[in-house]
């Protein structure tokens, strides 16, 4: 189930798909909208896997504290069929710009370290980096990309030292960072939404 907001012309547009953190849903990463290029498609999924606290979660091991790359390839290809399935023909779903919330920045981050080539661009707000990346990110497959990072020095759900560890691994897999860090909780701080207002119009659809 997607939540969506077309863009005005004829396209091919932008995609920007925006996935959310556990316990979520397709609304809950619509606080972001306002803030997204217009002239892209906006795409917010429900994860598949319902949650055991109400919501929805990205990947089905919901036992364990930090999930792996792998159990988020499930998720990973549900999201390739909706997009691929020819739902969206106004827009350019062949390569994506990517926004998540917490585990929804680790299913961003495991997406695009296995499949660099449908990625555009990446931000990972308040999230963490699942297990087994740093064996991908050896291989550099983001070389060049560029990634937004955010996180609060205050958050108590996500240690900030999640964040700083996915920005290295990142970098060794790659990518050009931005790093952003709020004395906030697990949100975003009003210095981090600017920053990534700003990388969403610079990076996201000026390519």
């Amino acid at each position: 189930m997607f939540k969506e907001r077309r863009p005005d012309g004829e396209g091919p547009s932008p995609v920007i798909l925006t996935l959310h953190g556990w316990t979520g849903d397709e609304q809950a990463m619509w606080v972001f909208a306002n803030r997204m290029p217009q002239d892209a498609l906006l795409l917010a999924p429900r994860a598949p896997y319902p949650s055991p606290l109400g919501g929805y979660s990205w990947h089905a091991q919901q036992h364990k504290v930090w999930p792996w790359v792998d159990d988020f390839n499930p998720a990973i290809e549900a999201l390739f069929q909706a997009l691929d399935g020819g739902h969206f023909p106004e827009a350019d779903t062949s390569r994506l710009a990517l926004v998540g919330f917490s585990q929804g920045a680790a299913l961003a981050y495991a997406l695009a370290l296995q499949h660099p080539q449908r990625v555009r661009a990446l931000a990972g707000l308040s999230g963490f980096m699942p297990e087994g990346a740093e064996a991908l990110a050896r291989y550099r497959p983001l070389e060049g990309m560029p990634v937004f990072i955010a996180h609060g020095s205050q958050d108590q759900l996500v240690a900030v030292e999640k964040a700083r560890a996915a920005v290295r691994i990142l970098q060794e897999a790659g990518a050009k960072v931005t790093y952003c860090e709020d004395d906030v909780g697990h949100k975003l701080g009003a210095g981090c939404f600017k920053g990534l207002e700003n990388f969403l119009r610079s990076t996201y659809v000026s390519k």
